[in-house]
């Protein structure tokens, strides 16, 4: 165990290389790294407060290979999802079939509930509209949602990996909650509140139809009876 606090001025130092994006020699590497370090760790000294007191490098590095496989599996998907969508945008006869889909989720730490609601957001063709603490649940909007096992079956295989990464209580081995399309058959207790009562409505029409039968009809005027 160590403190975090130095661990992330050296995750600033190996950023602040990617996006100087120095020269392939190492000088320019080594100046580049110095001068992350020189910067990260004044920073991450300062709000250390921000972060866990200690660290668990053994744990964190199991992680690790978890971490590129879910970055792989979302560069595939955003390719893939890419593709799809510029085809529908080129081929105005393929079908659209848009969708709000609710994903019940297994990881619970805000780290990795905004790390798949960021990852759902960058990919082509869908859009996390909304969390719903609660339930820990995403609220996902799809350009095409005719068949909404293919749209979540990648959300799961990123949750697999987020699970090990970020170390949450539970496994990728643990079943994954059931999603509902909304607006579903109304078993869902948030998609209840959210979704408009056909019951209700039709009450209300009723209602209405009732108020109209029941007000006067308008006498005629004009004649010798109407007192002009």
């Amino acid at each position: 165990m160590t403190r975090s606090w130095p661990i992330a001025g050296v995750l600033f130092a190996v950023i602040w290389v990617f996006v100087r994006g120095p020269q392939l020699a190492p000088d320019p590497l080594a100046g580049s790294l110095l001068l992350g370090l020189a910067v990260g760790f004044p920073m991450a000294y300062v709000f250390r407060r921000l972060y866990e007191d200690t660290f668990v490098l053994r744990r964190s590095f199991r992680g690790v290979p978890y971490a590129a496989l879910y970055l792989l599996t979302f560069v595939r998907e955003a390719v893939v999802s890419s593709v799809d969508v510029t085809y529908r945008v080129l081929a105005p006869s393929e079908p659209i079939e848009p969708e709000v889909i609710l994903i019940p989720l297994r990881v619970r730490s805000d780290l990795g509930v905004t790390t798949i609601a960021n990852s759902i957001t960058m990919t082509p063709g869908s859009l996390t509209l909304d969390y719903d603490a609660e339930e820990n649940a995403l609220y996902v909007h799809v350009i095409d949602g005719s068949d909404p096992e293919d749209i979540v079956d990648p959300i799961r295989d990123w949750e697999d990996y987020a699970l090990v990464v970020f170390d949450e209580e539970l496994s990728p081995g643990d079943p994954a909650p059931d999603f509902a399309v909304y607006p579903p058959d109304r078993t869902h207790p948030v998609l209840e509140q959210a979704a408009p009562d056909v019951e209700d409505e039709e009450a209300d029409e009723a209602d209405a139809e009732d108020d109209e039968a029941e007000q006067p009809a308008e006498e005629p005027t004009g004649g010798d009876d109407d007192g002009r």
